[in-house]
């Protein structure tokens, strides 16, 4: 082989360059590990962990990332994601079909506020390592959202008085914090955070899902942006559930409302072509 044909079998073969898989002829091994000694011996949030960070998590690391996981998998049919999987499934598409329409409407608005939430946590941890006490960090971090008009993420629900997750998951960062690199620390910016925000709007606004499961990834050292990757992959689960079952229950074209129930038309009233003309 001459050597312009080796420079190219190089450049080719550094196309695709991973640290994440290893084939070969009859070998498969997952950041180093054979496939074979990893199938039946870890768990599959393991895998994710493995997967996403390079080495396998401890019992404490896995078992927090699970709950985050466990949590939001569903929240029900009126949930927008919830809902176009199984209007998809009504349209005569495929599951995967469902499942990608589902996802995609998975933007900021729904499904963001993870991600959110963790880059608000991690602005507080930014303004406390510079000298500003976790109170005044949370009290000037969120005021500089609200009177920019922005949403504070990971606070209030719109059906939920208090979220009945947020306490169990908050509850499970407090059993292990102080070991396996888990500090509490993020639990502590998102107490003081809501302690700041019923502060300042004279009221409580509880810790959602979003901002407990926040607490959790910021704690086990993941970046925001997998924050959404990982609400993604919990919510796929719901999503195929309410996919099949609407499968199995059948139906064709259903929309958002039964057709009994109309929509509100607000437009012009009846006029012709003809006095437009005129």
């Amino acid at each position: 082989m001459s050597k312009r044909s080796d420079i190219d079998a190089d450049k080719l073969a550094a196309w695709w360059r991973t640290d994440i898989i290893s084939i070969a002829p009859g070998q498969i091994r997952m950041r180093g590990y054979p496939i074979e000694e990893l199938i039946g011996r870890i768990g599959f949030c393991e895998m994710i962990w493995l997967m996403l960070r390079g080495e396998l998590p401890s019992p404490k690391q896995a078992s927090l990332l699970q709950a985050a996981l466990v949590a939001a998998v569903d929240h029900g049919p009126q949930a927008p994601s919830i809902a176009i999987a199984r209007m998809a499934m009504t349209c005569g598409l495929g599951i995967n079909n469902a499942m990608a329409s589902a996802i995609n409407a998975l933007g900021d608005v729904h499904g963001g506020a993870g991600q959110q939430c963790l880059e608000l946590y991690e602005a507080i941890a930014v303004l406390t390592a510079s000298g500003v006490s976790l109170s005044e960090a949370s009290r000037q971090e969120i005021e500089r959202r609200l009177d920019a008009g922005e949403h504070i993420p990971g606070f209030g629900h719109r059906f939920h008085g208090i979220d009945p997750r947020a306490g169990r998951l908050l509850a499970l960062v407090a059993e292990v914090a102080g070991s396996d690199g888990v500090t509490g620390r993020f639990k502590q910016i998102g107490e003081a955070v809501e302690a700041a925000l019923a502060q300042i709007k004279g009221k409580t606004v509880p810790m959602n899902i979003d901002g407990a499961t926040a607490v959790i990834y910021g704690e086990l050292g993941l970046p925001s942006p997998l924050a959404r990757g990982l609400f993604v992959l919990s919510r796929s689960v719901g999503i195929l559930a309410h996919a099949w079952e609407q499968h199995e229950q059948g139906g064709r074209i259903k929309g958002p409302m039964p057709p009994s129930v109309s929509y509100r038309y607000e437009g012009e009233a009846l006029r012709h072509i003809e006095e437009a003309n005129r």
